[in-house]
């Protein structure tokens, strides 16, 4: 998947040739460029950019000071990259375009973990996510410190409201997944959604399935939800959490809370990379 991604992206960005850089500098020339930090913040891409070097041009040498997940600020460098200079140019804007965004994602991440630090809560992601990218949006989220939900629609079973509207009810929606199931041999994992307590009592009494979510539930209504449902059920808030009010969340006892804001609405870290 890292490899479709990055070809993709060399094939969007360069086509048939990079002419701004084959017109200008020789074929024979070499340089070094730095990976500038120009504002505080989680760095994330390194492993990805020296991939990016590698596949492009497996000559390029990268020279690593700061790793994925450090703490940084502005003036630290994060590592030199050496050898053909046509090579380093070609590949600059994609390696930052990147590593911006994955940083971006790493820094809201770490930010939003402090504030549940403390408490037996994790963090998760969504699969709201940039259509092609997700894989390095969920990788920055980990080097952020949070957690993956299901990656995508294949590896998980999960009920939403509108799944559930259109199977009939919960009863049906669950009957249904476990008919599919055992029809197509798969043994995946089902979470489902409740939006209230009758949506909650209901799934409790059908049964059938490992989480449940409970949807735009209040910090209050969840102490009270949590004291009903299983141990051995696993329990996801989501829905209207900011983190002015995510601790009071996390603080109830719940399993995990998702927040799409990870990855939907990220500011990218401000990097460059500058020759030497």
């Amino acid at each position: 998947m890292l490899e479709e991604i990055i070809d993709n992206a060399l094939r969007e960005d360069i086509g048939e040739g990079d002419h701004s850089t084959l017109a200008c500098v020789p074929a024979n020339a070499t340089g070094k460029a730095h990976l500038l930090v120009k504002e505080p913040g989680i760095l994330a891409g390194v492993e990805l950019a020296e991939m990016i070097f590698h596949r492009f041009d497996p000559n390029l040498k990268l020279e690593v000071m700061i790793k994925d997940g450090s703490v940084v600020k502005p003036g630290d460098v994060a590592y030199i990259v050496s050898g053909s200079s046509r090579s380093i140019l070609s590949t600059e804007r994609l390696v930052l375009n990147f590593m911006q965004r994955m940083s971006g994602i790493a820094t809201q991440t770490n930010r939003i973990v402090s504030l549940i630090e403390g408490t037996n809560c994790k963090l998760l992601d969504t699969r709201k996510t940039s259509p092609g990218i997700r894989y390095l949006e969920k990788w920055a989220v980990r080097i952020g410190g949070g957690y993956n939900h299901r990656f995508a629609l294949y590896d998980m079973i999960m009920l939403k409201d509108n799944h559930i509207d259109f199977a009939g009810g919960i009863e049906p929606a669950l009957k249904r997944t476990h008919d599919y199931l055992k029809e197509k041999g798969k043994d995946l994992k089902i979470e489902i959604e409740v939006r209230d307590v009758e949506e909650l009592e209901e799934a409790l009494r059908v049964g059938g399935f490992d989480r449940i979510m409970l949807d735009n539930f209040t910090p209050d209504q969840i102490r009270e939800a949590l004291k009903k449902i299983p141990f051995s059920i696993e329990t996801e808030a989501s829905g209207g959490i900011t983190e002015q009010t995510i601790r009071a969340y996390a603080e109830t006892g719940v399993n995990f809370i998702s927040v799409g804001a990870l990855t939907h609405s990220v500011k990218s870290l401000d990097l460059s990379l500058k020759s030497l």
